[in-house]
Order: C-alpha cells, then structure tokens, then sequence
C-alpha cells in the first residue's frame, strides 16, 4: 500500500524544521526575563547586591558561585532549550540565608558561645518563580504550536 501525499507532508516538514525550536527558545528567553525582574522586585535591598546577582543563563550553566539555583527547564534535555535562573555570587553570598533564614545557634570560632538569634526567611527567589512558572510554560507551549502551524501552513 503506497503513502498518498508522501511528497507534500515531506514539504511540509521540511518547512517545519527549526521553527519551533527557534520560537521555544525566544519564549523561554522573555519568559526567564520576567522571572529574574520580579525576583530582583521582590528581593530585599540594603545594598543592591543582591537584586544584582539575581540572573539567567542558557544550557542549564550557572555560576560556580550561585547559591540559590535550581529553576530551570529541560533538566538534563536540550541545552540550548534549558534556562537556569540564580541568585547569588561573590558579593551576594547570602542568598539562601535570605531565601530561607537561619535558625538560632551558638557561635564558634572567635565567637565562640555568643547566641546568634538567627534571621527570619525574607523569600525572593521561589515566590516569583511559582507565581510566573504557569504563564512561562503556557507562553513556550504556545510559541511551539505557533511555530509548527505557520510552517505547516505557509
């Protein structure tokens, strides 16, 4: 039984490819962007430090120096369709310990029996990520189903 139309959908495929990836790629861009810029809105600033560690990158790299890191798309997938957003670097070590406060403990080293009383956690990084990740993954789904229409069809 021989495939009717075999050539037109082999057009049709062939007009397809590289598009979607393209499309997902610039999507997951804006979208780590609007991520990163409600992180910094929300990340508390006494000395911008913070706010100006907060960042992204393509194919799942990340500072050697993060401290807060794991958002990111595509685990262990197509670097090139792989985002991680971080916060933290040599100048904003603290992160976590903003992200997540630290607990009441005892001191040592030169301080050695001084109560530290500890921080309270002052979330920045999650809170945005979670507030944005529906409309992230709703924005690159739609940007591929977009892609692959217009090839098909143009």
């Amino acid at each position: 039984m021989a495939m009717q139309n075999r050539d037109r959908l082999l057009k049709k495929l062939q007009a397809i490819q590289g598009k979607p990836r393209a499309a997902m790629r610039k999507a997951l861009q804006q979208s780590a962007e609007e991520i990163v810029a409600l992180q910094k809105r929300l990340a508390p600033k006494r000395t911008g430090a913070l706010a100006n560690s907060i960042g992204y990158s393509f194919g799942g790299h990340t500072p050697d120096n993060a401290n807060v890191r794991g958002i990111g798309s595509g685990q262990g997938g197509d670097p090139d369709l792989t985002v991680v957003v971080h916060a933290g670097d040599k100048d904003a070590y603290y992160a976590a310990f903003v992200e997540f406060g630290t607990s009441p403990h005892e001191a040592g080293g030169m301080f050695e029996g001084a109560q530290n009383p500890g921080t309270p956690a002052q979330p920045f990084f999650y809170p945005a990520y979670r507030a944005l990740r529906k409309r992230a993954k709703s924005r690159v789904s739609r940007a591929a189903s977009k892609a692959i229409k217009e090839g098909a069809n143009g």
